[in-house]
């Protein structure tokens, strides 16, 4: 695994993303950080589908969001995210969503580990190790 602090992924706007207006429905921002973590598990070297065999998965536990600016039809975007805070089985972040330099888009975000019957476990130690 290779660990990196910001993980950046890119993405435009499509119809689908939008309200009538042809402005990005808000719910959206939170499909479009998710695809940031996913990035950054991937950009890591974490294999979602094997956690899953080995029992363990990463859920949200707490958002704490601001829609700052909105995002149109065709724009393109940069979700960035960074790990801000690492515990035995939390991972803290703060992502941003951004046009150029504009930042729309802000949250933290509080990903728990947990077991199949959704109770928090420890992190993989090698994760926990490649954080700190």
């Amino acid at each position: 695994m290779e660990y990196t602090n910001i993980c950046k992924h890119s993405l435009r706007v499509y119809y689908e993303d939008t309200d009538m207006g042809g402005i990005v429905y808000y719910a959206n921002y939170l499909k479009f950080i998710e695809r940031g973590r996913s990035e950054w598990v991937r950009k890591i070297g974490l294999n979602q589908r094997e956690m899953k065999a080995e029992g363990f998965v990463f859920a949200v536990r707490r958002i704490e969001a601001d829609y700052l600016s909105s995002a149109r039809l065709d724009d393109e975007l940069i979700v960035e995210t960074e790990i801000i805070k690492v515990t035995a089985a939390r991972l803290v972040m703060e992502q941003s969503v951004k046009k150029s330099d504009d930042v729309l888009f802000q949250a933290k975000v509080t990903i728990a580990c947990v077991n199949e019957a959704g109770r928090p476990v420890r992190l993989p130690m090698q994760l926990f190790k490649l954080l700190h």
